[in-house]
């Protein structure tokens, strides 16, 4: 069926979803090592309490990929039904994650967020190139990086944003602030009405051939040819997609260390506020050190929405690029990548706010186009009918490498090359955006590369 080419608009409402769903992500990576330090979590332990978010997507990607491949419903569709299930579990997640009583339940709670985000997330991949003729697929991309990016800045300024507000950011020890516990609570509500806009305002097209689609999907039905069929594709999977995979290893692996570590080691190095230990300080002191803590988490919070902001401005760009011109996608790619580490290596000379935001900035240039361009040059180079699944199976190399991250990677990286201040995540962070930048030069598939006419 040759699909017609859609108004902003129509794009716009299918991709408004990913409003709620980076609500969920930007307030997991802003705030939830805040909440596992306010619990009691060392500094050097904290990517390790962060591996169940890649272990759900891990399980949960290639599964619902590859269910949402095989989904019809003449009044359901075929992804709305995820986006739904998604939405109702993550945000019931995000509204008790900060009340949590004990470092164990936060952890088990980012597994639920995790995996409930997901079940949303990858379906709304698929949605993209299932609607969209091939000649609109970056653009499509961009413009769900646009409201991505406008979903980061906004929850990211939250806690900061209740504070000024008069919502406190002080409480007792091991208890997490109200300021954060009510960000989790408005996030929960905007992933719930986002999701719920895109299913009421999008409409699916059928399968092609609805007959030959239920036939094949009784044919392979079975838990055990589910299994055999997702193994086969990931042996099978394009050299292009392998390609694509090393690029997005290293730009994981360098955003992962971003999440899980950024607020221990900009708190220290830049505003010279660590976590205070509760069995070494008491009373008044401790108050005094955790309130100076609070206060440079709230800012830490707000300066990463910086990089949310500038991926949106980037993504409004590529908007109006691409809806008249054909992007060379690896170009953009590379390039955003070297200079989202550079980003990363000005940390080590930053001293104030102002510097701050700028490194922040540079590296939203570099998350705006891995939210885009890696999906549009796959898109270009996969069986259209197996959409979901190749899209569940790439996230493969986003979650891997954040297990990698979080098992000892990050430790054994930034001790062994750079040094054991905790600032060197981050300079271990930027070297990882520049690997993965120059590792574009892999890609050679003229169709991913450029879309061909």
């Amino acid at each position: 069926m040759k699909k017609s080419k859609l108004d902003f608009l129509s794009i716009w409402n299918m991709s408004f979803g990913f409003l709620g769903i980076q609500f969920g992500f930007a307030l997991q990576g802003g705030f939830m090592s805040r909440i596992f330090q306010t619990l009691g979590a060392e500094k050097d332990a904290i990517p390790m309490l962060w591996i169940f978010a890649p272990l759900a997507g891990l399980l949960v990607q290639p599964i619902i990929g590859y269910m949402s491949d095989r989904t019809w419903s003449a009044r359901w569709g075929r992804r709305k039904p995820y986006f739904f299930i998604g939405a109702v579990l993550a945000s019931a997640a995000l509204i008790f994650m900060p009340h949590s009583p004990v470092l164990w339940v936060a952890v088990g709670c980012l597994l639920l967020l995790d995996a409930s985000i997901n079940i949303s997330m990858e379906p709304f991949r698929a949605l993209v190139a299932d609607l969209l003729p091939e000649s609109q697929r970056s653009y499509g991309f961009v413009v769900q990086t646009l409201i991505i990016g406008i979903g980061t800045w906004v929850a990211s300024q939250l806690p900061k944003l209740l504070n000024n507000m008069g919502v406190s950011n002080e409480a007792a020890a091991n208890v997490v602030p109200a300021n954060v516990k009510l960000a989790f609570l408005i996030g929960g509500i905007v992933f719930m009405v986002s999701i719920l806009y895109t299913i009421f305002t999008t409409k699916e097209y059928p399968p092609e051939d609805l007959t030959a689609f239920e036939k094949e999907k009784k044919e392979t039905a079975g838990f055990g040819k589910g299994v055999a069929e997702i193994f086969h594709n990931i042996m099978s999977m394009p050299q292009t997609m392998v390609k694509l995979g090393v690029v997005q290893f290293f730009s994981w692996f360098a955003f992962f260390t971003m999440w899980s570590m950024a607020t221990p080691a900009i708190t220290e190095h830049v505003f010279k506020a660590p976590k205070p230990d509760a069995n070494a300080i008491t009373g008044e002191a401790y108050k005094l050190a955790d309130l100076a803590y609070n206060n440079a988490a709230d800012l830490v919070g707000s300066a990463m929405g910086t990089y949310g902001l500038t991926s949106m401005l980037f993504a409004l760009i590529l908007t109006f690029i691409t809806r008249s011109y054909n992007i060379n996608r690896k170009l953009v790619h590379m390039v955003s990548l070297i200079i989202g580490g550079l980003g990363f290596f000005l940390m080590l000379r930053t001293s104030d706010q102002t510097m701050l935001h700028l490194c922040f900035a540079l590296i939203g240039i570099s998350w705006g186009s891995i939210l885009s361009m890696p999906y549009a040059m796959l898109s270009s180079a996969i069986d259209p009918k197996k959409m979901g699944m190749y899209m569940g199976l790439f996230n493969m190399f986003i979650v891997i490498p954040q297990i990698v991250a979080a098992v000892g990677g990050i430790n054994f990286a930034y001790k062994t090359f750079f040094g054991d201040s905790i600032i060197n995540t981050m300079l271990l962070a930027g070297a990882c955006l520049v690997i993965s930048g120059l590792c574009n030069l892999l890609i050679t598939n003229p169709a991913a590369i450029k879309y061909q006419e």
